[in-house]
């Protein structure tokens, strides 16, 4: 008898749909086609005992699973519920027809019950695209899953309550989820706050600029100075997430597998802080069966490298691509996918490798030419693609004891924000240009036109200090969002002087 059971694939962040063809004949033998990975070829092992102590009977004879289209690579233990359905259909302990316009998903433990898979919200998003009506899938996945509009969600927690669902004897509960509803009943209070931060007033001023164009940004600093500390707290001065960001962003991280049990959306923007051991593959995303990378679970957040030198050359210089055109395509001979990144680039790093080369009380004790080594790590055309660079020195006693009131995240968060809300106005008939700091050169020729002084000023640092063309560009993004900022709509030459600051690595005294 062969059974058909609706299903479907991960590929990149989205789902495509599948059918699991279940076939039992007279003879022996059990098989899977259809480009299954390892761990769907061992789907029997687990199917069969889940079955057996889910009070049904393993069906004796031969037993043929194709997972068409069979050209779609197939991954994952997430197959292991609409084969269990199959199986159970093919032997008539389940009715032929109790799925019909129903997807089915979900890994089946020993004891036949339900855990949660990876992708359930793309998952979802792909059923109802393709007309389905119902969606069965694990408890854990149903937060996710039930805030797509439009389709049916049921949750059963074991392989028993499933089949007595299809078959019309249990009785199961929608579960939908209001999504504006979700996302605005989140908390909107931070575990940290710019307030915590003592002095570098300099510094938190950089962030702010950074935070109010999207712009990256390199910290350099001693040990000790607050590098660290500084960047985890520029989300807290981000604007929030829009729903439809928080929707993107919970996508990635549901086919990464990374959502908490019973998580329906990702609320806040994310910071990933991935070590400097990390891989090129894991920072932007591939492998043998694809996954996205840091860099992707960055998007609409922030990615911050600490000790930013002691990272591989060749991982650093993956970077480039995706830092211009906010997408990592992953291209091999089999297949070729492509996963969003747009995300801020937070690095910190020592000035040398002591240390203590800008400290104001320690000596540096490097051999002459090591700092020039150390900062030469860092590739000239990434460093061109970072639009700031601060100097963080150590907070002076007196400030570490000062116990007065400081500026909070949300008074800066305000200022950021005002200045975001005109370069939405700004470029809202412009594609996929939001802030400032992803610009193309046309859009910077037209909306950051300099008067002569400004001109004059720009011309000669980019002599003295031998910038490139990119570094050109960069400063002049900088020095629009510096005018934003100021609520000013022509960059002023106090704008452009301010621009100049944050290019600390650039000054041909660095190192010397």
């Amino acid at each position: 008898m062969l059974v058909k059971v609706p299903a479907a694939a991960l590929y990149g962040i989205y789902a495509y749909p599948v059918t699991v063809e279940v076939n039992l004949s007279p003879g022996l033998g059990y098989a899977i086609v259809g480009l299954p990975d390892n761990a769907v070829k061992e789907s029997r092992e687990r199917v069969e005992t889940a079955i057996r102590n889910s009070g049904f009977s393993f069906p004796r004879g031969k037993i043929i699973i194709n997972l068409s289209p069979a050209d779609l690579r197939k991954e994952g233990t997430a197959y292991d519920l609409p084969i269990a359905i199959g199986i159970l259909a093919a032997s008539g302990q389940v009715a032929g027809e109790a799925w019909n316009h129903t997807l089915i998903m979900g890994e089946l433990s020993l004891d036949g019950s339900l855990m949660p898979i990876r992708g359930a919200l793309p998952i979802a998003i792909a059923a109802r695209k393709q007309g389905t009506s119902r969606l069965i899938l694990p408890p854990a996945n149903a937060g996710e899953a039930g805030i797509v509009k439009d389709i049916e969600v049921y949750a059963p927690k074991t392989l028993a309550e499933t089949v007595a669902f299809l078959s019309g004897r249990l009785p199961l509960h929608r579960v939908f989820i209001d999504a504006r509803a979700l996302f605005q009943s989140q908390p909107t209070t931070d575990e940290v706050d710019m307030s915590e931060v003592k002095g570098q007033a300099q510094v938190k001023r950089a962030l702010e600029i950074a935070a109010a164009g999207g712009h990256n940004i390199l910290l350099i600093g001693p040990p000790g100075a607050g590098k660290t500390m500084l960047a985890r707290r520029l989300p807290t001065i981000l604007p929030p997430l829009s729903l439809e960001e928080s929707l993107e962003t919970t996508r990635i991280h549901s086919v990464a597998g990374l959502l908490r049990d019973h998580q329906g959306l990702v609320t806040r923007r994310p910071f990933r802080a991935p070590h400097h051991t990390i891989s090129d593959i894991a920072l932007v995303g591939g492998g043998a069966y694809p996954m996205p990378g840091e860099i992707s679970l960055a998007h609409n957040g922030v990615l911050f490298l600490d000790e930013l030198p002691e990272f591989k050359r060749q991982v650093l210089e993956v970077l480039r691509q995706p830092l211009e055109e906010h997408r990592i395509v992953i291209a091999r001979a089999r297949f070729r996918v492509e996963y969003p990144a747009r995300f801020m680039l937070v690095a910190a790093m020592n000035p040398c490798p002591c240390g203590y080369y800008t400290h104001p009380m320690r000596p540096c004790t490097c051999a002459p030419g090591a700092v020039q080594r150390y900062t030469a790590r860092i590739s000239g055309p990434l460093l061109d693609r970072i639009d700031l660079h601060i100097s963080v020195t150590p907070v002076e006693t007196q400030a570490l004891a000062d116990s007065g009131p400081r500026e909070d995240s949300a008074t800066i968060r305000e200022r950021v924000e005002r200045a975001r809300a005109l370069q939405l106005k700004r470029f809202g008939d412009i594609p996929q240009v939001y802030t400032n700091a992803q610009m193309p050169p046309k859009v910077v020729e037209e909306f950051c036109r300099l008067d002569e002084p400004g001109r004059r000023l720009l011309e000669s640092a980019m002599e003295r200090l031998q910038l490139s063309a990119r570094a050109y560009d960069r400063i002049l993004k900088v020095a629009r969002t510096i005018a934003d900022l100021a609520g000013s709509e022509r960059i002023r030459p106090e704008h452009i002087a301010e621009a100049l600051t944050y290019r600390t690595l650039d000054r041909s005294t660095w190192g010397l």
